[in-house]
């Protein structure tokens, strides 16, 4: 009795703050109302551009900056497919990395040798240091490259090693930049099964957040925070920050230099635009990535959020802002409070759910329900659920647009779970600030670990063959429509163009190397060494139709005329631990290769009963 006495005394205090906070919710629940039936009835709110709006903007250059420390699995892969899906043509990224990170700067060379807008960017001392820092020294290698190439840099975009980068990123971001000095493109995590509550709690945050939060935010003036990648700046808007803060452009004491900024850029005056989220024919316009997976890579992550955009920003700025403006510190600053009171209500539910379950199972009066007699207290517990369960149906509205009903449906459970993830991670925070303020330390980057999507989830972003085959002036557009509407079912485009003698076998193999962004490049025979080319056995070989030819920074490197995949991937690395790489050759350079290297046994499969493993040429 003592105990729920405790309990019932404890829920004036919750009460009072769910109100408040749950009222605050419900303002921004009801302005993004507005905002979408005054966009989809009314004729009003944002107007996207269309196709030819994004066409006919006026061409800038763009440099894509890319911070990296320990990223040498995942960068090669990032460039290969982003620079393979992008629709934009004016662009070069500027890699950096640190002396000291010797595989991933010896990646990036790779990537800068095979592509001439790669650029890598080498801090002058060793690292980790911080995002930012390692930013500000990209910035100078750029200005560097802009007076050896008599070039310039219209706009900047930041990214990181991990980004799925949409194909018309760059073409809004362009488009929008005529008139704002920060473009934000959405963020999102890309969709995992539902039983991954920790990354499904990403992708419900992330998608309220980027359908209600900053959209609605912009929409009633609020300043736009970065979110450190898809973030776009006009160079004027660069150099005005240079101008004010003593060149340091990216802020490099801060844990969320990507906030800093967005709040820099509203300081000086300068328009923001979060680009809402809107579809194209390659889907969502938005930066995709995989976000934590474990609790304690969440936790991490989340703490050094917490850090930089709460405590450090607190520290930094204080509460001196315009009132309009305050209000949007106090959003991003709530969940110092709001974490820990929301596990607490957490068990108080579920507390007042036992309880109410046992008594209706001995048959004696609910202890609790009989303490809560005050009349305001259950009307105040009644309308903090109501506003409760407005909420969830507002973030399952936001989440069903982006992953669908049937994964909108977990939201409620995942609420609960990502409270105390918040919760944990807001005492990490809080102990790791105030105990470095305590001991005159300088606070430490907590650096995610990141991971790159499989090949299969990058296809759906891939430009279609017969674009690039018209594009490249192989084949007309004609013949290719005319090819699509004759070819058996069963046959991918390519190959049927290449039967019917418009395309050679080395026209459609350019192709595919431009659509994949894999190599293309004949090999040597005497330069490949026997021993090397038989570290595959040979019936592996034949069936995936690749053969070993060089060994390099730490990559077993095959040639093959199949695209690889995931399941030649998984099977190969029975046989190596190297990271596989793939070179595109002809199918008749293959059958050469074949010949000298692969011995003929009965149990071998022909070459030409192969398992197909590439996608679709379509």
């Amino acid at each position: 009795m003592s105990f729920d006495r405790w309990v019932a005394g404890s829920l004036i205090p919750l009460v009072i703050w769910v109100l408040i906070s749950g009222l605050d919710d419900l303002v921004l629940d009801l302005a993004f109302l507005y905002s979408w039936i005054r966009e989809k009835y009314w004729g009003g709110g944002v107007i996207l551009p269309s196709e030819d709006d994004l066409d006919s903007a006026p061409r800038g250059r763009i440099a894509v900056f890319v911070p990296l420390w320990h990223e040498h699995q995942v960068i090669e892969r990032m460039l290969e497919h982003n620079i393979a899906a992008n629709k934009y043509d004016c662009y070069d990224f500027f890699v950096g990395a640190y002396p000291n990170d010797s595989l991933t700067a010896a990646a990036v060379r790779s990537a800068e040798a095979r592509f001439p807008n790669v650029h890598l960017a080498v801090c002058p001392h060793d690292g980790p240091t911080s995002k930012a820092d390692c930013l500000n020294w990209i910035f100078q290698r750029m200005l560097l490259f802009e007076e050896e190439h008599d070039a310039y840099f219209d706009i900047v975009v930041t990214h990181d090693a991990e980004d799925l980068i949409h194909p018309d990123s760059f073409r809004f971001i362009n488009y929008y930049a005529q008139w704002y000095g920060m473009v934000q493109i959405p963020v999102l995590p890309l969709p995992t099964p539902f039983r991954e509550f920790t990354h499904g709690v990403y992708c419900d945050e992330l998608g309220e957040s980027q359908t209600r939060d900053l959209a609605t935010r912009n929409f009633l003036g609020g300043f736009v925070p970065s979110t450190g990648v898809g973030t776009g700046f006009s160079r004027e808007t660069l150099e005005a920050i240079a101008g004010k803060y003593s060149n340091r452009i990216f802020e490099p004491e801060s844990l969320t230099e990507d906030y800093e900024n967005g709040f820099r850029v509203h300081l000086l005056g300068l328009p923001q635009r979060f680009v809402p989220i809107s579809k194209t024919g390659s889907g969502i316009v938005a930066t995709r990535e995989y976000f934590p997976r474990t609790v304690r890579a969440a936790i991490r992550q989340r703490t050094r959020w917490i850090m930089g955009i709460a405590l450090q920003s607190w520290e930094r700025h204080g509460w001196r802002e315009s009132r309009g403006q305050l209000y949007w510190f106090w959003r991003d600053r709530k969940g110092l409070v709001g974490s820990p009171v929301s596990i607490l209500c957490n068990l108080t539910f579920f507390y007042g759910c036992v309880t109410a379950a046992l008594s209706v199972a001995t048959g004696e009066p609910w202890a609790l329900a009989q303490l809560i007699s005050q009349t305001w207290l259950r009307w105040g517990s009644a309308f903090t659920f109501a506003l409760y369960g407005v909420h969830a149906a507002v973030r399952m509205f936001s989440v069903s647009r982006i992953y669908g009903w049937r994964f909108a449906l977990g939201v409620p459970l995942r609420m609960f779970w990502g409270n105390a993830i918040n919760f944990l991670a807001t005492a990490c925070a809080i102990t790791r600030f105030f105990s470095a303020r305590l001991r005159g330390l300088p606070l430490v980057w907590l650096k995610t670990e990141h991971a790159y999507p499989s090949r299969a989830a990058l296809m759906s972003h891939k430009r279609r063959l017969g674009d690039i085959l018209t594009g490249s002036l192989y084949v007309s557009a004609e013949d290719v429509e005319a090819a699509m509407s004759t070819k058996p079912p069963d046959i991918r485009i390519g190959e049927h163009l290449l039967a019917v003698g418009l395309l050679t076998e080395r026209e459609l193999y350019e192709a595919l190397s431009l659509q994949q962004c894999l190599p293309l490049e004949p090999l040597d025979v005497g330069t490949i060494p026997p021993s090397l080319a038989r570290a595959i056995p040979a019936g592996v070989s034949r069936r995936w139709r690749i053969l070993p030819f060089k060994v390099s920074q730490g990559c077993l490197h095959v040639a093959g005329p199949e695209l690889p995949s995931d399941e030649m991937t998984r099977d190969l690395r029975r046989f190596s631990n190297l990271e596989i790489r793939v070179q595109l050759v002809t199918p008749g350079e293959f059958e050469k290769l074949a010949a000298q290297f692969l011995p003929v046994s009965r149990r071998a499969l022909p070459l030409g009963n192969h398992a197909r493993t590439g996608a679709p040429h379509n």
